[in-house]
């Protein structure tokens, strides 16, 4: 490795393949590896990425066999509680994982006990900068991720100013979901020495709060998509934190997630009835004939088939699935929900499939397999999200030839080209997260899809589109290049 690289060090409190709970799982374990592929350490513009995770008692899905290499202290009111730090090293990333006390509490990623979990990321937060200082691996830039990676942004931000060593570091802090600020583990940072900013531009109340104090000392803030970016400066997605952010939008910009297109690839994919590409579209019929089959619905390739993959709460907004369902009743077509959440709409959904036996199907889990098979089959995706920070099912669908139909709102509204701006269009947009609007949505793509001409060009448009994580990476290598050039606050 070449000393000019860019040393970046990543942390997160999930990534695939070691554990996933949610999107953040998935970013972690695809956004750095795509960095260091793109741009190789050693190369002109080589980028050493690294990644630190915590390493769960539960923590089994291992690509390869973790060594240990050192112990660390970290401070915890009068005592001092040992950290270990485990190397996964294969080619494609560096893997560190840090292993305590308080990371062995409970058998989740994250409880139900807002303090405990702030001991488990505090802890592992300040163990990612004692691993550096131990290490001798002076970061350019310490990526963190949410609420669970905060304390290690405000704490190099209160280092940086007495300690060498991180006297040049920036910090990048990225927001997956705004409102999970880290509520009830303000305790737990003062336990760790990390004193509340009784003086800053947060409100009162966020002082003393993870999330708001990464937001606060970040060097940069990142959100997960352009629309995120700036709806987060409103009252309606702000959090409470809506001034305050308003005041550091200069330094506030949205990079979309990607997809692994590898993994999402309707040619190669072993897990749908057949394989195609754009050039070979026609047979994407096959798999909705096949699935329509299995599902024990009327086989019939003019009878649009909608799908939904989703998790079942508010945000989702998939309480308005069945006055929106209902409403459309009068049409030919039939829909296959999956997913599992919040039990009122998990029954909301089951008795749809009650109410329309011969037209829906409602499958209250998470089922992988089965997701490529809606993505593959059906001919509409629906997602009406309240508030969407990117998303990823959308671009999933477009890849698979699936067109979505989704409220425009934060990466939804980035990746998806309405239909009424024409030749460019690759979905179906709406405002409201109301039933109505919802209704109207559907009803044109409705529409549409009578037309074959038409809805064939809405999937190959939104089959070329690229959303891998290489186009991802080569943006966010550029925000590193920018930050390290900013002078020092």
């Amino acid at each position: 490795m070449s000393s000019k690289d860019l040393k970046v060090l990543y942390i997160a409190a999930e990534a695939t393949p070691f554990i996933k709970i949610g999107g953040l799982g998935d970013v972690a374990g695809s956004l750095p590896i795509a960095i260091r592929r793109e741009f190789p350490p050693g190369s002109p513009n080589g980028v050493d990425i690294r990644l630190v995770i915590p390493y769960y008692p539960h923590l089994d899905n291992f690509s390869c066999t973790p060594k240990h290499i050192v112990d660390l202290k970290i401070q915890h009111q009068d005592k001092s509680l040992k950290a270990s730090v485990f190397l996964c090293e294969n080619k494609q990333l560096p893997v560190y994982l840090i292993k305590g006390d308080p990371i062995n509490f409970g058998k989740q990623v994250y409880s139900s006990e807002p303090y405990k979990d702030g001991l488990k990321f505090t802890f592992f937060s300040l163990a990612t900068l004692a691993l550096t200082k131990k290490l001798n691996w002076r970061p350019d830039i310490i990526h963190g991720n949410d609420w669970h990676t905060s304390a290690a942004i405000y704490a190099l931000f209160l280092r940086r100013k007495h300690d060498v060593f991180f006297r040049n570091t920036k910090s990048l802090l990225t927001i997956h979901n705004l409102p999970y600020l880290g509520i009830g583990a303000e305790s737990a940072l003062r336990e760790f020495g990390l004193p509340p900013a009784v003086s800053s531009p947060l409100p009162n109340w966020a002082q003393s709060t993870p999330l708001p104090l990464g937001l606060l000392s970040a060097d940069q803030i990142n959100t997960v998509s352009p629309g995120y970016a700036k709806e987060i400066l409103t009252k309606e997605y702000g959090s409470g934190l809506e001034k305050f952010l308003q005041s550091r939008a200069k330094s506030i910009t949205g990079i979309l997630n990607g997809i692994d297109t590898n993994f999402w690839n309707p040619k190669t994919d072993p897990n749908i009835f057949v394989n195609y590409t754009k050039e070979t579209l026609t047979s994407r019929s096959l798999n909705k004939a096949k699935f329509q089959e299995s599902l024990n619905l009327k086989i019939d390739k003019n009878i649009p088939l909608i799908g939904m993959v989703t998790r079942m709460d508010y945000q989702k907004g998939v309480d308005l699935l069945p006055s929106t369902l209902r409403s459309i009743s009068n049409r030919p077509w039939q829909a296959i929900i999956l997913g599992s959440g919040d039990p009122k709409i998990e029954e909301d959904a089951q008795i749809l499939e009650n109410e329309f036996p011969s037209r829906i199907r409602a499958i209250i889990q998470y089922h992988a397999i089965l997701a490529r098979k809606i993505y593959a089959g059906s001919d509409m995706l629906l997602i009406p999200s309240r508030y969407e920070p990117c998303g990823l099912t959308q671009m999933i669908a477009m890849r698979y030839g699936n067109v979505p139909i989704a409220r425009a709102t934060g990466g939804l509204r980035d990746t998806i080209i309405d239909y009424s701006l024409g030749k460019r269009s690759t979905g179906f947009l709406f405002d409201e997260p109301s039933t109505e609007e919802f209704t109207k949505a559907i009803r044109r793509a409705l529409d549409v899809y009578s037309d074959k001409r038409k809805w064939r060009g809405l999937q190959i448009r939104g089959m070329k589109l690229d959303h891998s994580w290489e186009n991802s990476a080569a943006k966010y290598v550029s925000l590193y290049t920018k930050l390290t050039r900013k002078p020092m606050p």
